[in-house]
């Protein structure tokens, strides 16, 4: 019987404008298309685009693929979110570094046993790019966002079978 409660994501990368909002729309799309019930968010381990929309060429490139990023706005990770979400996915292994140094001290202010969240890697279950960094595209050019929208699809596919299985056990 599946959960009435939704299974919640937070794709992480740096700023919040380019990796994890592609990741957020991608995964989004590809749980909805499943009939999963799963909220998915963004955030970036900095404060560097505080409300900020995503990058114009993120949206461009994710556009050309039938995605729309332009209702985002970046906003950096926060305590609480350890609270609220299932599944805490970093684009990289910098950012999972700065979200499990967040953990720790969302563990020393909650405690443990009310910390939800668990965290892993974007690729984690990937075929095709296992554990590999979703690499940021922001100072390179256009294949760099083709390459982030790949990795993404190939990614959110791989959760989205992964969590089918998950969900279908419980």
């Amino acid at each position: 019987m599946p959960s009435k409660t939704p299974y919640k994501v937070l794709c992480v990368c740096l700023g919040n404008i380019c990796r994890s909002p592609t990741a957020e729309v991608v995964f989004r799309h590809y749980c909805d298309a499943h009939g999963l019930n799963v909220i998915v968010d963004s955030a970036g381990t900095s404060n560097y685009h505080p409300n900020k929309a995503p990058d114009r060429r993120s949206q461009q490139h994710a556009m050309q693929r039938g995605y729309d990023l332009s209702a985002l706005r970046a906003r950096q990770m926060c305590l609480n979110d350890f609270l609220e979400f299932d599944l805490i996915l970093a684009m990289d292994y910098e950012n999972f570094e700065n979200i499990q140094s967040f953990m720790v001290k969302a563990v020393s202010q909650f405690g443990e046993h009310n910390i939800r969240a668990k965290i892993a890697l974007m690729s984690e279950h990937d075929p095709q790019y296992n554990q590999q960094a979703v690499p940021d595209p922001y100072y390179g050019g256009a294949d760099g966002f083709e390459r982030v929208l790949d990795q993404c699809e190939s990614s959110s596919q791989a959760w989205v079978h992964f969590l089918k299985e998950q969900m279908s056990v419980v």
